[in-house]
């Protein structure tokens, strides 16, 4: 098979599949300041481009850490620009660092318009992008990884869409940062499933290792199981039509069934689009539904 070259190397690099991830949150916060009339469009926007420009961002930096680590060099899955030695390491560094300047400059946008004390969280979000598997002690090879990614792509992104638009956070947000968190959470379980036996080979300790293949399964079925109860919990505190979230469920049922059956290696790709499709239709089903709710 073909190596891509030119712009597509570098959109296969980028990892499009991940975006997802990004978009949720600023939908589901945006549609909670909506549930209180309180939608900003101009700053929804830039909220969306931080969002994006950081998960670029981060896969290009985890993409370089990576590969010159050595870690993935026998890796199952997308395509990796240093790992494959399709690109030198400096340039994919350049590009990461240069993503995620943007999001840093977009940030200070809304820093400046909605509290300048946001320029703190930003900074955290930008070094714990950097810090997944960069610098001498990754966290994303000590079992840390889900933390970040539940903090920082689940209750930052969404009370923090909120809040720049709303001058507060409410209960709706808060709800929705918890069920957007639990699963980009599976997501990253799903992925580190899968990497298992090379993350073992290579000594990337992440939660996937730690806890083995068995509990890991487990752990990715209980996160995606938990954001869809709690649209229940919604129904009796904002409005039914958050039941919309539930449009969902086949996507996330699909991938529940393949990881409780034990699919592993390559098995595991549909599962991790899936996921990301599943957070994707889950937020805009909870989105719309705090859109009309009201109405």
């Amino acid at each position: 098979m073909t190596s891509p070259t030119g712009l597509k190397l570098w959109i296969e690099g980028a990892r499009l599949r991940t975006l997802p991830a990004a978009i949720a949150p600023v939908a589901v916060g945006t549609g909670a300041a909506a549930f209180d009339d309180g939608v900003v469009w101009w700053k929804a926007f830039v909220a969306l481009g931080v969002s994006l420009a950081l998960q670029i961002g981060v896969n290009y930096a985890n993409d370089y850490s990576d590969g010159i680590k050595g870690t993935d060099e026998n890796r199952v899955g997308p395509l990796r620009l240093v790992g494959s030695g399709l690109v030198a390491p400096a340039k994919v560094k350049a590009v990461a660092l240069a993503f995620l300047a943007l999001g840093a400059a977009l940030g200070l946008v809304l820093a400046a318009t909605s509290g300048w004390w946001l320029i703190a969280v930003g900074a955290l979000a930008i070094l714990a992008a950097w810090g997944y598997t960069g610098g001498s002690k990754p966290y994303g090879y000590r079992a840390l990884g889900e933390v970040s990614v539940f903090l920082f792509f689940g209750l930052v992104a969404v009370l923090g869409t909120t809040y720049v638009q709303l001058g507060t956070i409410n209960d709706v947000s808060v709800a929705g940062a918890i069920g957007v968190g639990a699963l980009a959470c599976a997501i990253l379980v799903a992925n580190n499933l899968r990497d298992i036996p090379t993350d073992t080979e290579t000594g990337k300790r992440t939660l996937a290792v730690v806890l083995g293949d068995r509990r890991t399964r487990w752990l990715y079925a209980a996160l995606v199981m938990t954001a869809f109860v709690l649209v229940v919990a919604w129904c009796a505190t904002a409005t039914p039509w958050v039941l919309l979230a539930w449009l969902g469920i086949p996507l996330a049922a699909r991938s529940v069934a393949a990881v409780r059956s034990g699919a592993s290696g390559p098995a595991l790709i549909p599962v991790l689009k899936d996921t990301g499709i599943a957070e994707l239709v889950y937020a805009i089903g909870l989105t719309v539904g705090l859109f009309i709710g009201p109405v």
